[in-house]
């Protein structure tokens, strides 16, 4: 090797090793972030020592933000109420770019191959299409449904072969986009019913399920054989009940398949409605203290997590599925807004609002393993997410 090359390889490595002793190496297996809705910041974290590592700000309004992740799981995509879509790197802890790409939002997804970022709007209502390298705007996709009307869409949700299924809340629709050809998307569409507040899409990505607000019901449309249309199940599950107030809509993302059936949140119900998974039919009921908003299986499928709209929000149940029973009632925090396992499930964090903080329970015996603060904190996302067909 001759000395200007041994010169050069002297240099490089000994920027390497500086690099390497300023930032400590990290795999992104075990990261996440928090949501800190009130200041437009996200706290990064690692759930294996159960700490924060890094703190972002200028994301805008996060009062309503969801995330995604790249299928490497190094690159975070939050979506922000006000219509902004910011890229984070969590190896380098640091905001990549950020776009504002419409002017009411309220999340997005990403591609099985993990190429496109979509985000779904409000106003002006309609699903966009962005490099997820780059974050260049690819397509758009207006929710259009009858002439000169547009629909919010909620439940996006990424499917197989890179298409994207979501709702039409004004128009009454399943509508499923295919980008196969990004910047040439075409889109099936499937009447719902009367508006469809939030969607999902089942573990094997076979059946996109959308509830619906303007009636008992939920439309069910099978992602194998769309050319059967969509179709009712629980139609009529409230019928002859007395309607309650509904004091915050329930997410659907939040819904989950567990021991062979589906945990689903009743509308304005203390209940949380059990659907056999092959046929759709209701099985059973479990009784809750309050009005589920996210009901959360574990990873392994035993227990179901639920959490409460007000004024019940300051509590948690947990529904053993085998027995179908309430097996414990904890009282994390003041405003319980969201909850998330750690990838294998033996911990469950939690956000509570209104202290400021998330607490961190063990799965199996219900104790309090640590807490870490948060301003304002509200969705908690962790990177095992980039492996889950849905999210």
């Amino acid at each position: 090797m001759s000395s200007a090359a041994r010169l050069v390889w002297l240099v490089a490595a000994t920027l390497l090793l500086a690099a390497c002793a300023g930032a400590p190496l990290r795999g992104t297996g075990d990261l996440g972030l928090v949501i800190e809705r009130a200041s437009g910041h996200v706290t990064l974290v690692s759930t294996t020592s159960r700490s924060a590592y890094a703190r972002i700000g200028g994301l805008g309004d996060l009062s309503h933000a969801s995330v995604v992740y790249s299928r490497d799981a190094r690159y975070a995509y939050v979506f922000g109420r006000d219509g902004g879509l910011s890229k984070i790197d969590l190896l380098e802890a640091r905001l990549v770019k950020r776009v504002i790409q419409s002017g009411n939002a309220i999340g997005g997804s990403i591609s099985q191959d993990g190429r496109i970022v979509v985000a779904q709007n409000y106003t002006p209502g309609g699903i966009k299409a962005f490099d997820a390298e780059t974050l260049e705007l690819l397509a758009e996709v207006p929710a259009e449904y009858a002439p000169g009307q547009f629909s919010k869409v909620v439940g996006l949700a990424d499917v197989p072969g890179n298409k994207f299924a979501y709702a039409l809340f004004d128009g009454g629709e399943i509508r499923v986009t295919d980008f196969s050809d990004p910047k040439h998307p075409t889109t099936q569409r499937y009447p719902a019913g009367r508006q469809p507040y939030d969607g999902l899409v089942t573990p094997d990505g076979r059946h996109y399920l959308a509830g619906l607000f303007g009636e008992d019901g939920v439309a069910l449309l099978d992602l194998w054989q769309p050319e059967k249309g969509s179709r009712r199940i629980l139609d009529k599950y409230g019928k002859g009940e007395e309607k309650l107030p509904v004091f915050k809509m329930p997410h659907l993302r939040g819904w989950s398949l567990a021991a062979g059936r589906a945990w689903l949140p009743a509308i304005g119900r203390n209940e949380v409605l059990v659907v056999d998974a092959s046929t759709w039919k209701e099985t059973a009921r479990v009784a809750v203290k309050g009005q589920p908003v996210f009901v959360m299986a574990s990873p392994d499928g035993r227990q179901v997590w639920v959490n409460f709209a007000f004024p019940d929000n300051g509590w948690v149940q947990v529904i053993d599925t085998l027995s179908g029973q309430v097996v414990q009632t904890l009282q994390p925090g003041k405003a319980v807004l969201h909850m998330e396992f750690t990838p294998r499930g033996e911990a469950v964090w939690i956000s509570a609002r209104d202290d400021n903080r998330v607490l961190i329970y063990d799965t199996r015996n219900f104790r309090e393993l640590g807490s870490l603060p948060a301003e304002a904190p509200s969705g908690i996302f962790f990177t095992s997410r980039a492996a889950r067909i849905g999210f």
